[in-house]
């Protein structure tokens, strides 16, 4: 009795020790993530989508900069309040037969204190309409408003409590704090694209968390037994603990087309730029280098 009363606590301490994570800001650190450039890393995507696999590109770009508590936005001036965040935006694009889909997923990491975003929010477009959620960390709660040309999908104010995981949170804990990675058993908020596709409900579920490492990477894997659903992110064992892949299997379609299928992105490029220089038509080489054209 004693061994299990020990392996409970041990599971929950591993899935709250979140709660107090500290970024190591050495100078290695400083030299790579302000160095006033971005990391933009592309990938070949293989997405599930009403039961087929579709063909696609994948971009992270990963890059630090002051956040507004205040204003719920990226920082316009200096302020003593301004916090450092490692910002990701996560694009996707790919086509369903005639139409094209895009999703984009931006979050805002503290990297001091990396236990969850400050905001979230991720947009979805495709020819049926468009689809807008957002994440506030707000005091005390997490509080989500969803827009949307669904019927019945839009609310707002929803409130959910903070001792909880948010999937979309796990990229950036990769880059900032992967050995506290969330592990055991916990309840975490799905990634809002995954909800999206799969009209689930925006609420957390339970889920198992595990590290997998290896001599040159780590696999961090997430289960979700309710959903039939595995998240497994493959990255560099080393700083900067680049982000090498990813697959995330779960049911697809409905009716006679339903099937499990994954999702799956592999590195194609990786460049430190400061891309927000790079908007001249003779920078379209970089598209290029990328793989994107």
């Amino acid at each position: 009795m004693k061994h299990i009363i020990y392996l409970s606590l041990l599971i929950i301490t591993s899935a709250c020790a979140q709660n107090s994570v500290k970024t190591e800001v050495n100078q290695q650190f400083k030299e790579y993530w302000y160095a006033g450039k971005a990391e933009i890393t592309s990938y070949d995507l293989e997405q599930e989508r009403y039961g087929e696999i579709r063909k696609g590109n994948a971009v992270n770009i990963f890059v630090t900069e002051p956040f507004s508590k205040k204003y719920n936005t990226k920082a316009d001036e200096q302020n003593s309040e301004n916090i450092s965040v490692l910002k990701l935006n996560a694009t996707r694009k790919f086509n369903t037969g005639i139409y094209p889909y895009s999703v984009m997923t931006s979050s805002f990491m503290p990297v001091s204190s990396p236990n969850a975003s400050l905001k979230i929010s991720t947009s979805t477009q495709e020819w049926c309409g468009q689809e807008y959620i957002e994440l506030k960390n707000d005091e005390g709660v997490f509080k989500i408003n969803n827009s949307s040309y669904f019927q019945g999908a839009t609310f707002k104010d929803k409130k959910l409590d903070k001792n909880i995981v948010l999937e979309n949170d796990i990229w950036s804990k990769i880059r900032l704090t992967p050995k506290a990675l969330p592990q055991g058993s916990f309840k975490i908020v799905p990634d809002f694209v995954y909800l999206r596709f799969s009209h689930h409900e925006v609420k957390a579920y339970q889920a198992e968390g595990k590290i997998i490492k290896g001599e040159m990477t780590t696999v961090y894997q997430l289960k979700y037994p309710a959903l039939n659903r595995t998240l497994k992110i493959t990255f560099e064992n080393t700083f900067p603990y680049k982000i090498l892949e990813w697959t995330d299997t779960y049911k697809s379609g409905w009716g006679a087309k339903e099937k499990v299928l994954t999702t799956k992105a592999t590195l194609k490029k990786s460049l430190n730029i400061a891309y927000w220089e790079k908007n001249s038509n003779s920078d379209a080489y970089l598209r290029k280098e990328l793989g994107l054209e």
